[in-house]
C-alpha cells in the first residue's frame, strides 16, 4: 500500500508507527500529509509507554503489533540495523510506503515496501529503491540510481545519475555522490562528504573528496 501522490488505493486504513523517537514524528507527519490515519505508536523502550507522539499514543512494545488490528505499519527508526531487525521480527504485515505530497517522483520510479520519502525530495526517472529505505528531507536521487534495502539517505543528500547505494548503507546529511559511483553495503558516508570514488562495503569515508576515516 502506498500513501502519497501516486497512491492507487484510496482507502484510509489505520497505520501503526514502529518507533517512538524524533524520526517517528517526521514519519507521522508524512503519513498524515499523505492522507493516512496513524492510530498507534509502538516502541520497545518502556520509558515511552503511555506518552503521546504528535497526539498519537505510545501503547507498548513492537511485539504487540498484532493486538492493535491495524491495516499496515511503517518502521520509524533511523538506524538501518534496527529497521532490519524489526522487519525480520514482525514478519507478516502490510508495510506502508509513505510519500510526502511535496515530493516530486517520476512515474517510472519504483519504491519498495516500507520506504518513506519525506518533504522536498526529488527522485528522477528509472531510479529504483528497495524496502524500508529512508529518503530524508530535501534529498535528491537522479536518473537510474539504485538504492538497496534499509538504506538511509539523510537530509540534503544528493545522488547524481546511475549511483548505486548498497544495502544498509548510510549517507550523512548533505553528502554527495557524483555520477556512476558505487557505495558498498553497510558503508557510511560522513556529513558533507563528496564521493568521487567507489566506497567499499562497510567502509566509512569523510571529507571533500571523501576518503577513508580509518587512522
Amino acid at each position: 500500500m502506498v500513501y502519497g501522490a501516486r497512491m492507487r488505493d484510496r482507502s484510509r486504513g489505520s497505520v501503526a508507527v514502529l518507533g517512538g523517537g524524533g524520526h517517528a514524528k517526521v514519519v507521522i507527519g508524512t503519513l498524515r500529509s499523505a492522507g493516512a490515519t496513524v492510530t498507534v505508536v509502538l516502541d520497545d523502550n518502556p520509558a515511552t509507554w503511555g506518552k503521546t507522539l504528535l497526539g498519537v499514543p505510545v501503547q507498548g512494545p513492537i511485539a504487540t503489533l498484532p493486538d492493535h488490528g491495524v491495516d499496515g505499519a511503517v518502521i520509524a527508526i533511523g538506524s538501518n540495523a534496527a529497521r532490519a531487525h524489526v522487519a525480520a521480527a514482525v514478519g507478516d504485515i502490510a508495510w506502508i510506503t509513505a510519500v510526502h505530497p511535496s515530493a516530486i517522483i517520476d512515474p517510472s520510479v519504483t519504491l519498495g515496501p516500507g520506504t518513506v520519502v519525506f518533504a522536498g525530495v526529488v527522485i528522477q526517472p528509472d531510479a529504483r529503491l528497495g524496502a524500508h529505505v529512508i529518503v530524508n528531507t530535501g534529498a535528491t536521487i537522479d536518473h537510474d540510481c539504485v538504492v538497496d534495502d534499509f538504506v538511509h539517505l539523510a537530509p540534503g543528500v544528493q545522488l547524481a545519475g546511475d549511483v548505486v547505494v548498497g544495502r544498509s548503507a548510510f549517507m550523512g546529511i548533505g553528502s554527495v555522490a557524483i555520477p556512476g559511483r558505487r557505495i558498498g553495503p553497510g558503508a557510511t558516508v560522513g556529513a558533507g562528504a563528496v564521493v568521487i570514488r567507489d566506497v567499499a562495503a562497510g567502509a566509512t569515508v569523510v571529507g571533500v573528496p571523501a576518503r577513508s576515516a580509518a587512522r
